[in-house]
């Protein structure tokens, strides 16, 4: 029975060589390069592809029409996507004290059931404290680009451009109009 397997063996080792002596005959290491470096970037590049966030869990995913800035649906969340600050200490427009304004945000534009005009919304994270877990968590995606349009894309931790990148909630600042 060993002298099955040694045999077994040994053809395996002949086919791995000659497929190897084959290879090196036919691309050099100029060509092996180039085709690992196609398939590193190729890699690099697939998370910035489109992606289906239907499977996103929390409150949301309707019309943000609601007229209380403690609940999910208030107009101006129409694309936000975190704990709301207002439930943490914060209000819509200010993080809680002891947190700090993500220096970089995504934008919404969302409509205004009162008057019925367009606005556009700042959505800030606010940074450096732990998670607000007493909040409610909202995600709409209103209006939400695929993550290669990153200023209007709301899937992503902002926090990550300060110096402390813990989440804590996020705050809805009016900018103005929407032309």
């Amino acid at each position: 029975m060993t002298g099955f397997f040694d045999t077994m063996l040994a053809r395996l080792d002949r086919l791995t060589e000659t497929g190897a002596r084959r290879v090196a005959q036919t691309s050099g290491r100029r060509s092996f390069l180039a085709k690992a470096g196609t398939l590193i970037l190729g890699g690099a590049l697939a998370p910035m592809l489109p992606f289906d966030k239907s499977h996103a869990t929390g409150t949301g995913g309707g019309v943000a029409t609601g007229s209380d800035p403690l609940q999910c649906d208030y107009w101006r969340y129409c694309s936000l996507d975190g704990t709301l600050c207002t439930q943490c200490g914060g209000s819509l427009s200010m993080c809680p004290p002891g947190s700090e304004a993500s220096t970089v945000s995504w934008v919404g534009t969302c409509r205004n059931p009162d008057d019925t005009r367009d606005y556009l919304i700042s959505y800030n994270d606010c940074c450096g404290k732990t998670f607000c877990g007493n909040a409610t968590f909202c995600n709409f995606n209103e209006g939400e680009k695929p993550g290669y349009r990153m200023a209007l894309h709301n899937d992503i931790n902002w926090c990550m451009a300060n110096t402390s990148v813990g989440y804590h909630c996020t705050v809805a600042v009016l900018v103005g109009l929407a032309e």
